[in-house]
């Protein structure tokens, strides 16, 4: 993982990319020879998503997922919208459920899954919003989804979460368990069913309508001006 160097304005401040939630960072302030703590606290949370989880997670929280996700791309997806068309049943259950938009290389020998980076999320776009309106809860990617897409999560309460871009074999060791369930025709764009502890990512839409990525833009122009 790439680290920024420290950057210093004023006592002490700096700016670091790489951390590990809920262990503090330290860091030096190369033109004072002084640090400051920073920690980095990560809500634990327990799959399937309820409402009453949704309801506190807000844009911005760094979170650890443990429980039961699903990997989909959009190969799976168009399968699956066609099923929901055609008044057939999904391959699981859908209700409170979290998609990761992964697609995972071979694994190697003695591995769960090989890396398991993120896959731009705006390819699923077109097919998210009836999952979502079918109870679909949660959604791992990287990028900004439409407004399609956020107007869904704030109608039926669901989030999008973050996970790290580039990370994919770091990303992979909170994975334990991982199996294909359909579509394996598909080959990596097989569904997945995978069991996780302490899978990090951070909300980037939550129930309400934030958006991490337009209040990073908002912050950044306000800085400029």
């Amino acid at each position: 993982m790439r680290e920024i160097p420290p950057r210093c304005e004023g006592l002490g401040s700096y700016e670091r990319t790489e951390y590990h939630p809920c262990e503090p960072i330290r860091e030096p302030c190369e033109s004072r020879g002084l640090a400051k703590e920073v920690r980095v606290i990560a809500k634990k949370i327990a799959l399937p998503l309820t409402e009453e989880v949704l309801k506190d997670l807000k844009v911005g929280d760094n979170l650890l997922l443990s429980g039961v996700i699903y990997t989909a791309r959009d190969a799976a997806h168009k399968r699956m919208v066609e099923a929901l068309e055609q008044g057939k049943p999904l391959p699981f259950d859908i209700k409170g459920a979290t998609i990761y938009y992964m697609g995972p290389t071979p694994a190697r020998p003695g591995r769960v899954i090989g890396s398991a980076g993120p896959t731009t999320s705006g390819r699923m776009d077109a097919y998210t919003p009836r999952l979502i309106a079918e109870g679909l809860k949660g959604m791992i990617g990287k990028g900004s989804r439409s407004k399609t897409v956020k107007d869904a999560m704030v109608k039926y309460k669901a989030v999008y979460l973050g996970a790290i871009g580039g990370a994919g074999a770091l990303i992979s060791k909170s994975i334990k368990k991982a199996e294909v369930i359909a579509y394996e025709e598909l080959g990596a764009d097989a569904i997945r069913r995978l069991e996780v502890e302490s899978f990090p990512v951070t909300v980037i839409n939550d129930i309400y309508g934030g958006d991490l990525y337009e209040e990073g833009k908002a912050k950044y122009r306000g800085k400029a001006t």
